[in-house]
């Protein structure tokens, strides 16, 4: 059942890990680490017995960890398992109608290059990936329209100057780690993680120039990687910010990684142009101990309307970070699972808030909790 203090848990299912977790109306859509489990269908309708209506395996190889569902579609992922050869050669999104969730139809192939698409936004109409194309070092950002979802478009793409290189252009990095991320949309803003290259805010305004309005990086001298920038959309004291949620894996100094963990930063966007970090916030029982990679910091809530932060924390599960004073942010909540069968720790990988208010949870090795702030 878990242990917690200020969440209950409402139910828990016995899936495959997954790396993403949605909610469209009364279905949960899961996207799985491993092959051959790829995206599932729950209908949560009553969320104290979920159950799986749906199921889509993906071949040895690739793995399908996101998905996103909007206006009857669904989107998911396939990339390259680091390390594996695929049995199948199709790297990219895959599409689906899903206007009857528990019978999703596939609809359309989009494929691109290298190591495929890692995370990704959409909205309904536009999908903003991370996508690995020719000619590129690493992963960029791609803008898709879906207006014929059978037939995407392109209709702009982004990159850090340097990584196109078939286009003359040289890194002043080493190896393939300054990389999109992840792409948020707010409006006419992009906000967009590009892991050791820090991140960026991009004006989208006209997507096929998207143009950069600012940047922040601090990695060195901060040893992780930049996963998510979450901008949060009421404001805070008269003033605008946004969340950056460093990741604890791949550390720049391994040396120094077992005592100072991953954060999540509060960052001051009031004038866009020149975004200011402010505060960090940590559980203090990581801090100044020895810690294995993947126990701290992975990813906080991606729409932030409230005072109030769930944050999948890796193998510290849940945490409720209360960001109502943006200079000194502390823990609100937490709930710890228990520990899935088959794992040796709990590993809390994505959280998603319904309309209901519930809390999904989704581990990356096994299992499915469904929470209630209380």
């Amino acid at each position: 059942m878990g242990q917690g203090s200020g969440i209950r848990q409402v139910g828990w299912i016995d899936i495959p890990g997954g790396g993403q977790v949605i909610l469209d109306r009364n279905h949960a859509y899961i996207g799985h680490m491993d092959a051959p489990h790829g995206t599932s269908v729950l209908d949560v309708s009553d969320p104290v017995n979920p159950r799986v209506t749906a199921s889509i395996d993906i071949p040895p190889g690739l793995h399908s960890h996101k998905v996103r569902v909007a206006n009857d579609l669904m989107l998911a992922n396939r990339e390259r398992s680091r390390g594996d050869k695929p049995a199948d050669d199709f790297v990219g999104l895959r599409i689906f109608d899903v206007s009857t969730p528990s019978s999703p139809r596939d609809i359309c192939h989009w494929k691109c290059a290298g190591m495929g698409v890692h995370r990704f936004t959409f909205d309904g109409r536009y999908a903003y990936i991370s996508a690995e194309l020719d000619g590129y070092v690493g992963n960029i950002v791609v803008i898709l329209d879906l207006k014929d979802p059978t037939r995407p478009e392109e209709v702009g793409r982004w990159w850090m100057p340097g990584q196109w290189t078939a286009g003359g252009e040289t890194p002043s990095w080493k190896g393939r780690d300054h990389r999109c991320h992840h792409p948020i949309r707010r409006g006419d803003r992009l906000y967009v993680s590009y892991w050791y290259g820090g991140g960026v805010i991009l004006d989208i305004s006209d997507m096929s120039r998207p143009r950069m309005v600012s940047s922040l990086d601090w990695s060195p001298p901060f040893g992780w990687p930049t996963h998510s920038l979450v901008p949060i959309d009421t404001p805070i004291a008269g003033h605008r910010w946004m969340l950056v949620a460093d990741e604890h894996v791949q550390p720049l100094h391994p040396d120094l990684s077992p005592e100072l963990p991953a954060m999540v930063w509060m960052v001051n966007i009031t004038d866009e142009t020149r975004p200011i970090p402010v505060s960090c916030f940590q559980l203090p029982e990581l801090v100044g101990v020895k810690t294995p990679l993947m126990t701290a910091c992975h990813q906080p809530v991606e729409t932030i309307t409230g005072n109030e932060v769930p944050a999948a924390w890796f193998a510290s599960g849940l945490r409720v970070i209360d960001i109502a004073n943006p200079l000194s942010m502390k823990q609100a909540a937490w709930w710890m699972p228990d520990v899935p069968p088959g794992a040796s720790r709990v590993c809390s990988n994505d959280v998603y808030v319904d309309h209901r208010g519930l809390i999904y949870l989704i581990d990356r090795n096994r299992g499915l909790s469904i929470l209630e702030r209380i």
